[in-house]
């Protein structure tokens, strides 16, 4: 290697702004090497993943290169050992073939680039023929196994990861082996096809915790393509571009925790710093420069330690002084509007405000992996034969809600689970039953086209947050099914209408869920209250519902089989409202988050006249009222100063 990779036009810069515009990033950076000092390494490849072993390497080579220090090359040659030594990368899942290997190769070439030249010859060649080794098998298995598993699923963080480790090797590489060039053009026309594929919108139907997981090697590659070959793409990608905003609509009112629709691990694993400072240092994004010294600076440790992700954020220390840019314009998010519409994946956001006591309300609906992902992957699946969409993170969520308030979950996801199930979440079970191809880990997974989730219509003005989503599509064509419509509404004081709307070929029975985290309580017909903490939630069902219980949901999953000790179990409760055997059903619920202090219900009130249903709220002098066209699914709503308030009836 003749120049060091990423930092060959900047070195002397970096090494001058240690002390200064990078002090903060420097610190970070050592302290994480000096806690390397204290970990034992394992002598034998452990059942765990082993990706932290490449991320290290990067951290103590980095460190050496620009300080000169020999402790930090002593300590890399110790972490060099197992990794060298190891006959395979991986034990749980494909060694050789998968995340292990892609995390190892990166970090592992960094450290190639940064340090070989200080090792001894032989320690140099060990690195170097293991590197060899390793990027010779991920490659010939992409090779061979195009059409099927991560080799050519774009829409999916193994693709991504595999494919940028594999490009930093071959940049590595490729000057004492031409046949690495090989391995960074496999990569680049991959990443080419991956950036064609992604959503314009930047939502990812992954999640927030595999977003923070996977995407971050997006841009990685992408920075080591600019660094290498002058291509930038971070200039035509409307997904990084994006997607920034996606990441910001799904953090909680507190913003250090997350919505965690699909497969979130917990409500913390969400703030990749790295990542943020690249994001706007291209995109010159100001909430995305002040988002990462806000989670630097009060947010960083607590995810350190309660993140259910592996190697977490500490890992990220030398890609956070590599992507910092101290001239990057900073700007809080209270001036950005309350709402917004993410398109492809069908996700519809609204708060009343930027404040920590705001309400939220994530909505979503759409086919498996977002439209584009599962309209592209099924026409490729026509054309090729070939596998594309591996959406197993995404759940069978379309038409459900997360709703946050008072700095608490009040309707809930489950966040993670290895059986995904309808009744999981804030959904309608059509005689007991959920979504068709449920109950299994990859719900999407040879379902056909038509079985497509969409939002009918969206309207975010004036405070308001209105959303209708049609499901009828996702049910056992044998239930009947015509229409399966949602309609929702969050109102500028924090109130959350919901109107089901359903009908079927045959009377079926209809329930609606509503998940809480613990058990709702009965405070009178048709009312309960739900409890958090911090929060409550009240709940006045407006409808003639025949039965209603509440049920505990368990809910059980296991992230990574290397490691069961980090599998999830927890027990939901459940609301169930059901009707009587009908072809047609309408559900009406008024949710009202509030205080944990504040159980004073509001005076509700719901009508239908020519098939708009008109529900109106009243509480401390305040009315507001909210007409929800049903066939035409528009909307419109009133807010109004009242002289005298009614005493919480229901009508």
């Amino acid at each position: 290697m003749t120049h060091p990779l990423l930092i060959a036009d900047r070195e002397e810069t970096l090494r001058a702004e240690m002390k200064g515009a990078r002090a903060p990033q420097m610190r970070r950076l050592v302290d994480e090497c000096e806690r390397y000092t204290q970990l034992v390494l394992p002598e034998e490849h452990p059942l765990a993943s082993i990706t932290y072993l490449g991320a290290g390497a990067a951290n103590l080579a980095l460190a050496h290169r620009l300080t000169g220090q020999e402790h930090y090359l002593t300590e890399l040659r110790r972490w060099l050992v197992p990794a060298v030594s190891f006959p395979h990368w991986g034990r749980a899942n494909m060694p050789d073939h998968d995340l292990d290997a892609g995390w190892l190769l990166h970090g592992l070439s960094l450290a190639y680039s940064w340090a070989g030249g200080a090792l001894d010859e032989t320690e140099r060649a060990a690195l170097r023929d293991k590197l060899l080794l390793q990027g010779r098998r991920m490659y010939e298995f992409a090779v061979e196994s195009e059409g099927g598993w991560w080799s050519s699923s774009y829409w999916q963080n193994h693709n991504w990861i595999c494919y940028a480790g594999l490009a930093t090797a071959g940049y590595a590489l490729q000057d004492e082996f031409p046949e690495a060039r090989a391995w960074t053009e496999r990569a680049k026309e991959n990443f080419a096809t991956v950036l064609e594929m992604l959503p314009e919108d930047g939502s990812n139907n992954e999640g927030v915790v595999y977003w923070r997981y996977g995407v971050p090697w997006l841009v990685t590659y992408l920075d080591v393509l600019k660094s290498e070959e002058g291509i930038d793409w971070f200039a035509t990608s409307d997904y990084l571009r994006e997607t920034f905003w996606f990441r910001l609509y799904q953090a909680a009112p507190d913003l250090e925790r997350i919505v965690d629709h699909g497969d979130c691990h917990d409500r913390r694993s969400g703030h990749p710093v790295a990542m943020y400072y690249k994001l706007a240092a291209e995109y010159r994004i100001p909430q995305c420069q002040w988002l990462a010294d806000k989670v630097a600076d009060e947010f960083f440790w607590r995810e350190a330690y309660e993140s259910g992700v592996r190697p977490g954020v500490r890992a990220e220390a030398y890609q956070e002084l590599l992507w910092f840019d101290p001239t990057a314009p900073v700007e809080g998010p209270q001036d950005l509007p309350t709402s917004r519409y993410f398109e492809d994946l069908g996700l519809v956001v609204g708060r009343t405000s930027w404040d920590d006591d705001a309400v939220l309300l994530s909505f979503k609906a759409s086919p498996g992996g977002g439209h584009k992902a599962w309209t592209t992957s099924h026409r490729i699946k026509r054309e090729t034969g070939w596998t594309t969409l591996n959406a197993g993170h995404h759940h069978p969520d379309s038409g459900t809600f997360v709703l946050i308030g008072h700095g608490a979950y009040l309707a809930l996801d489950e966040g993670y689970s290895s059986r995904k199930r309808t009744e999981h979440h804030n959904a309608v079970l059509v005689d007991g039953h959920g979504f068709v191809n449920e109950d299994r880990y990859h719900v999407f997974e040879e379902l056909a086209e038509e079985y497509e989730a969409h939002i009918v219509s969206a309207t975010l003005q004036d405070g308001w947050t209105h959303a209708v989503s049609e499901t009828a599509a996702m049910y056992d064509r044998a239930l009947g099914v015509t229409r399966a419509r949602r309609h929702v509404v969050l109102s500028p004081g924090g109130t959350l209408v919901v109107v089901d709307d359903l009908q079927a070929t045959e009377p079926r029975t209809w329930t609606v869920l509503l998940q809480t985290q613990n058990p709702a309580r009965p405070t009178g017909e048709g009312r309960w209250i739900a409890e958090a903490g911090t929060g409550s939630m009240l709940v006045t069902a407006l409808d003639d519902a025949a039965t209603t219980e509440v049920v505990p949901t368990p809910v059980h999953a296991n992230p990574t089989s290397s490691t069961p000790s980090l599998a999830i179990e927890k027990v939901q409760h459940t609301l169930r409202r059901s009707s009587e055997p009908t072809a047609a059903a309408r559900f009406v619920s008024v949710l009202e988050p509030r205080s944990w202090d504040d159980t004073e219900p509001a005076e509700v009130s719901a009508t239908e006249v020519d098939g708009v249903v008109t529900v109106t709220v009243t509480r401390d002098g305040v009315r507001e009222t909210m007409n929800l066209e049903l066939e035409a699914t528009s909307f419109s709503g009133q807010v109004e100063a009242r002289d005298s308030v009614g005493s919480g009836s229901r009508e």
